[in-house]
């Protein structure tokens, strides 16, 4: 598509909505896109909601990005699901095709990938996963894609430990669980990937090790958490929120325009004015 198409639509959907930094990132795309006809709006929609939202939506809509809690909800309402997007039950992305097909993707899984292979991660032997959300399913796929060995995932509950257990088992990765209690040891895994709530790591900074390897912190508000804080200052990488959230953006933009690349040094420099300014 070209800035000489009609007027065409995409937004963010999920609630709450109101802090989401996609339209920011998007619009950024577009601008330097040259696509001065293309809007990206954000939509407080629930659960509920959705279903008649979708009703709705015109010829003119080219893609939706979704955030929780409709990742899992929109699946019904689509035509096609990407291998990507099944294999964790998540869309976290909508691409709206010529002949009207709702197609859904996952950004997330690649967008880690891609934000780990910036900092020169390619692969790793092994890995930690703190919790064991959404965000950690994804973290999962990803891993099945550069991680050789091991996974060990620290979780709060029984419950969450089998459902961990189970992704690794349907994306072919080898998933060990172990109590949060003990989540200081993961810590010292090559690469460690923290999916928890804002101040859920905090009480593991102390424990940093001297020289600690990779971590990957999807958090971006407030940043840096004090865990990442801790292992920059040891000397230790440190892949953040802000990485995942543009490197995905990047592969929506690109689907939802059909134009690549997207430019990821704008989208990421728009991402963190808007965060500085917050």
């Amino acid at each position: 598509m070209s800035g000489t198409d009609n007027r065409r639509r995409a937004a963010v959907l999920g609630s709450p909505i109101a802090h989401s930094l996609s339209p920011v990132l998007h619009r950024a795309a577009y601008e330097e896109l040259g696509l001065g006809d293309w809007s990206y709006d954000r939509f407080e929609v629930d659960e509920e909601a959705l279903p008649g939202f979708f009703a709705k939506l015109g010829p003119e809509w080219a893609g939706l990005s979704l955030t929780m809690p409709l990742k899992r909800a929109v699946i019904p309402l689509l035509d096609e699901v990407t291998e990507t997007a099944a294999s964790v039950e998540a869309v976290n992305t909508v691409v709206f095709t010529e002949d009207g097909r709702r197609v859904g993707d996952n950004t997330d899984i690649p967008g880690m990938v891609a934000a780990l292979r910036e900092r020169g991660i390619e692969q790793v032997d092994s890995a930690a996963i703190l919790g064991a959300g959404a965000t950690a399913s994804s973290a999962l796929a990803a891993l099945a894609r550069i991680c050789t060995g091991e996974v060990v995932a620290y979780v709060r509950s029984a419950e969450r430990a089998a459902e961990m257990r189970l992704w690794g088992e349907r994306l072919d990765l080898r998933v060990r669980t172990e109590d949060w209690s003990d989540a200081e040891r993961a810590l010292s895994a090559p690469l460690v990937i923290a999916t928890t709530p804002a101040g859920t790591t905090d009480a593991l900074a102390a424990a940093t090790p001297e020289r600690p390897a990779t971590l990957f912190d999807v958090l971006y508000d407030p940043w840096p958490t004090e865990l990442a804080a801790r292992w920059s200052a040891y000397g230790g990488a440190v892949v953040g929120g802000l990485d995942l959230l543009v490197h995905q953006a990047v592969l929506q933009a690109e689907q939802m325009t059909g134009l690549s690349p997207a430019p990821l040094g704008a989208m990421r420099k728009a991402g963190e004015h808007a965060l500085a300014a917050h």
